[in-house]
């Protein structure tokens, strides 16, 4: 199965694993799973850092860097995930996690997401 995280597990992946729950411990970790994150989390982290937030202090080029070198796939943001944005329902405002979801769409590859409100979504969106 194909595996889009969020950028919250995609930090605590990295920094805090005990922070993930077991089941996305679990999903992460089975063999059969191709795990991919987007380079709008990437694009989030790097803003987020630059504004000085606390939670996001990893550096992003290591943090990329880390994903690859443990074999995650790197999602790109094409057009077609910018356009799918405008079809989504207005369940959540964050243009990241808008975008997120929006590729999961278009790739036809689950989410994984810590955010209930993000779970909302339709599709094949995930709380773990």
């Amino acid at each position: 199965m194909k595996l889009l995280l969020d950028t919250h597990l995609l930090l605590w992946a990295a920094g805090m694993p005990e922070r993930l729950s077991e089941q996305a411990r679990s999903l992460m970790e089975a063999p059969d799973n191709e795990i991919f994150f987007s380079a709008a989390s990437l694009w989030e982290i790097a803003i987020k850092r630059s504004l000085g937030r606390d939670d996001f202090q990893l550096d992003v080029r290591l943090l990329r860097r880390g994903l690859l070198d443990n074999g995650y796939s790197e999602l790109p943001v094409g057009s077609e995930h910018a356009v799918a944005v405008e079809s989504l329902p207005a369940i959540h405002k964050d243009p990241f996690d808008r975008m997120l979801v929006a590729q999961a769409m278009v790739e036809g590859i689950s989410l994984l997401t810590s955010d209930s409100v993000v779970a909302k979504y339709p599709g094949s969106v995930r709380l773990v």
